[in-house]
């Protein structure tokens, strides 16, 4: 059967062709020295007709691992033989990524400013800009996060697992674990929700840094979707095991400010009322106090920083009944990236 020939795009102004790739620089407008800003998108068109996906990263000026996942994914030879059109925007809070912060000038968190408003505060009209000129023209989407600053984040899919398309694709990624997360107002997610647009939101890493585990989880993880979606051929390799769906998980903090001192780590396995996750005390060692798991899980997010405040989050659990299989799961994706030649190697997977 013959495949439809793919449609063109246009996003800022400039049409992409079927065949084309094109850089595009989103006017978003000036900084008050009367300098130009502008949010860089890259678009692959393909020749056959498929899915039009969205990859984006950095909405959260401090949350680097994105920027870093996108460069890669542009590298992937297998995106010559692509089926539909990847729009990839890889520092959507310009503002945020150049001042090292999480928010905008205004102080606003994108991520909690859609869909926008074109009379609206800073923050809400780069969110409606990019709706309107990316979101909005897409099938699909991938958001890529990580955890705040001090905070990692073990490679995980958030996402509505009640949606079957979306959890269809949430397994596609296959990391370890998938969480189901509840919409937010004003959240890309939610906004895409209202277009009826399945979206993964990627968590891994750690603000500030690159985490070379969680970089190679997220090039994969997209291959894998776009594979899924049929925008580019089957893979050879054999399956991964089946993440694990965890439908709630718990916050631990700090029942009291000190010194922290930490016996898991990041995906590490807890139980119930058996687990001592760390301690926290004064620096003189008078005052300490345990900290036990309250349930039964995986160790999915951590706090790096030694020192805090009373009620500060100090791990993030997901609950799990087999945590076993959990960390099964867990070693299985590990060995796999460990052993993949990235980023372009001939391996079956970036081919």
């Amino acid at each position: 059967m013959r495949r439809k020939k793919n449609q063109p795009i246009t996003i800022g102004g400039v049409e992409i062709q079927p065949g084309e790739r094109k850089t595009i620089e989103l006017q978003l407008g000036k900084l008050y020295t009367h300098t130009p800003t502008t949010m860089p998108v890259q678009v692959i068109c393909g020749r056959q007709d498929g899915p039009v996906l969205f990859v984006s990263a950095a909405i959260h000026g401090d949350e680097i691992n994105g920027v870093e996942v996108i460069r890669r994914l542009l590298q992937v030879p297998a995106l010559r033989r692509l089926k539909g059109t990847l729009i990839a925007v890889p520092i959507v809070n310009l503002y945020g990524f150049i001042n090292h912060s999480r928010y905008l000038p205004d102080r606003r968190d994108l991520n909690r400013c859609f869909p926008g408003s074109q009379k609206g505060s800073l923050a809400a009209r780069i969110a409606r800009i990019f709706m309107t000129e990316i979101v909005n023209q897409a099938t699909h989407g991938i958001d890529l996060h990580t955890g705040a600053i001090n905070r990692s984040n073990l490679p995980q899919i958030r996402a509505d697992l009640d949606d079957a398309e979306t959890l269809s694709l949430a397994r596609a990624f296959g990391t370890p674990v998938i969480l189901n997360s509840a919409l937010r107002d004003g959240s890309l997610r939610a906004a895409a929700r209202q277009k009826n647009i399945p979206i993964l939101l990627y968590e891994a890493g750690e603000a500030l840094r690159f985490d070379e585990f969680a970089i190679r989880g997220g090039v994969e993880g997209i291959i894998r979707v776009m594979r899924a979606l049929e925008m580019l051929p089957k893979s050879r390799r054999a399956p991964g095991l089946e993440p694990m769906m965890a439908r709630s998980s718990m916050w631990m903090r700090a029942p009291q400010s000190g010194i922290f001192r930490a016996f898991v780590n990041l995906g590490d396995r807890v139980v119930r009322d058996q687990t001592l996750l760390g301690i926290v005390s004064d620096p003189f060692g008078e005052s300490e106090t345990e900290i036990w798991s309250p349930c039964s899980g995986l160790v999915i997010g951590q706090m790096n920083l030694p020192l805090v405040n009373e009620g500060d989050a100090l791990y993030h659990i997901a609950q799990f009944y087999r945590t076993d299989l959990a960390v099964e799961r867990l070693e299985s994706y590990q060995e796999n990236l460990e052993s993949a030649d990235f980023p372009y190697a001939d391996n079956g997977l970036l081919e």
